[in-house]
Order: structure tokens, then C-alpha cells, then sequence
């Protein structure tokens, strides 16, 4: 993300013909960068650690099952 703002900075502080549009660009460039570096080091963990507070591990139906098995066992002795 550094690398890429800094290759945009040139665009953004350049003078001389054309420079308007090469302003614009660049700002256009180090601006998404930022926001996708956002997005991803704070939204995406933020929004997984949400949506999977609920969920658990790929076995867990099956401890579960194993559990409920092991007391209906232990009730029936």
C-alpha cells in the first residue's frame, strides 16, 4: 500500500502540461488505495468476527452428538 501511494505521489505534485489530469489520477489513486487498506486491516476482520460469533468448529455437531449419546447411555445404566 506504501509503494503504491508513494508511485502516486508524483502524479499528485507534478507540474506542467497535462498536470491537471495527472493531479487527478493520482488522487484518485492513492485515495482507493487507502480505503482498500482500510477495508481490509478493519472492516473485513471486524465484519467476519461478527458474523462468525455464532458458528463453530466443523466437529462441533459431532462432539455434540458424541455427548448427548454418552448421556443417554449413562442414564439408561
Amino acid at each position: 500500500s506504501l509503494t503504491a501511494v508513494a508511485g502516486a505521489l508524483p502524479l499528485v505534485i507534478s507540474s506542467g502540461a497535462g498536470s491537471e489530469t495527472r493531479f487527478v489520477v493520482g488522487i484518485v489513486i492513492i485515495s482507493g488505495v487507502i480505503v482498500a487498506t482500510f477495508f481490509t486491516l478493519f472492516v473485513v476482520p471486524v465484519a467476519y468476527t461478527l458474523l462468525a460469533k455464532n458458528t463453530g468448529s466443523p466437529n462441533d455437531v459431532s462432539k455434540n452428538l458424541d455427548q448427548e449419546i454418552a448421556h443417554f447411555n449413562a442414564v439408561d445404566d
